[in-house]
């Protein structure tokens, strides 16, 4: 079958013009196809993390924005006695947008002793040192650090809070690197912030043999007669349903995805076809010559998944080009969703290519090899 490959080339350049364009249908339709799917990877790695699983956020009961929520931080030493509690976090979140946004920008505080052992940060540039030692210091996510075209030394400015980037950082959950790390004290006394005593939200770590939705129920239990009511939740769901504006939207590009199959396979069948209805006296004589019905099937079939594979692998490498130059995430409530390239991603765009072209392919394929030989020299 290897010998026929350059028929099969020179039978696409045929009709070179066809060809090319629905190479290009196909990979703009596989272009979205990964984009789609990007999206639905960067939710699906934010909220299934075995991680966040284990661990819990407490947040003020009936608030959803952070800058809403404010809880004492004393409440940080009262869970700490709590059964299956490892360990507490007070944190103070700052954004610049709760709605959904292409471009949140969040400032998570927490004291630094505590940000290497809740968040896994490998910094690329600067230095832990100067972070530690700059009351106004910030540790910015590669992400941030690319859109806003900042590096270790820069000056940054959201809104009346000002900070010195101390360090750009990477992170094996992509999400956080849409974060900038500051200082707890600092945010809690920032003009605009005065949460002096208070927090948006306190993360505490599961110990090991506890069950989270038993610590979480007992942490509520535990402050209700405090002055705050407080919601606890493990830190998927937590996130799952701060971007609650967003799962329609993210329903909706699902079906574009599928869409975007369809709309492949119904220009390769259709250019296949097309290609099989120009060939019908020369497959008759390859017939004559003494090819099977099965060799001129494969043949037919090579074709279709050659010229969507193509295509999709096109679209794919643009896709994963995109994802990797632009660094892209969609946030809302101060969460938000990266979306990375990965191996996975490119191969399913390969994967759904190669599928496509192999379905698209087959009725155009048995009708080439079924068709009567003595009709066909007629070109009937």
């Amino acid at each position: 079958m290897y010998r026929f490959i350059p028929y099969v080339f020179k039978s696409l350049w045929r009709h070179r013009t066809r060809s090319l364009l629905t190479l290009s249908g196909s990979a703009v339709a596989l272009f979205v196809f990964c984009g789609v799917a990007a999206v639905q990877e960067g939710l699906h790695r934010l909220v299934k993390d075995p991680e966040s699983n284990r661990r819990l956020i407490v947040f003020q009961e009936n608030r959803f924005c952070p800058t809403t929520s404010r809880l004492p931080q004393d409440y940080a030493r009262a869970i700490a006695t709590i059964d299956g509690v490892a360990e507490v976090v007070p944190i103070q979140l700052v954004t610049n947008n709760c709605r959904a946004s292409l471009d949140v920008v969040v400032f998570e505080g927490m004291p630094a002793d505590k940000i290497p052992q809740f968040r896994d940060l490998q910094l690329d540039a600067g230095q832990w040192n100067e972070f530690r030692s700059r009351r106004d210091g910030a540790l910015v996510g590669r992400s941030v650090a690319q859109r806003r075209q900042l590096q270790a030394g820069s000056q940054f400015t959201l809104g009346e809070i000002s900070v010195r980037v101390a360090g750009v950082f990477t992170s094996t959950a992509p999400a956080e690197e849409n974060l900038i790390f500051a200082h707890l004290e600092y945010l809690q006394r920032a003009p605009g912030v005065d949460a002096v005593g208070t927090v948006t939200q306190l993360e505490v770590r599961v110990a090991d043999g506890a069950q989270p939705d038993t610590v979480a129920a007992a942490i509520d239990e535990q402050l209700h007669s405090g002055p705050v009511a407080t919601v606890t939740r493990r830190k998927g769901a937590f996130q799952s349903g701060s971007l609650a504006d967003l799962l329609d939207l993210i329903e909706f590009l699902h079906w574009l995805g599928y869409a975007s199959i369809g709309l492949v396979l119904s220009l390769v069948m259709t250019t296949t076809v097309m290609a099989v209805q120009d060939r019908v006296r020369q497959y008759a004589v390859m017939q004559t010559l003494g090819f099977r019905p099965g060799r001129i099937f494969r043949l037919v079939v090579s074709e279709s998944v050659l010229l969507c594979l193509a295509g999709g692998l096109i679209g794919t490498a643009a896709a994963l080009g995109v994802l990797a130059s632009d660094r892209l995430a969609i946030g809302a409530e101060a969460v938000t969703i990266a979306f990375r390239p990965s191996w996975r991603l490119a191969a399913a765009g390969l994967g759904v290519s190669s599928a496509v072209g192999l379905v698209a392919g087959l009725a155009p394929a048995w009708q080439a090899a079924r068709q009567e030989i003595a009709a066909a020299l007629r070109n009937e």
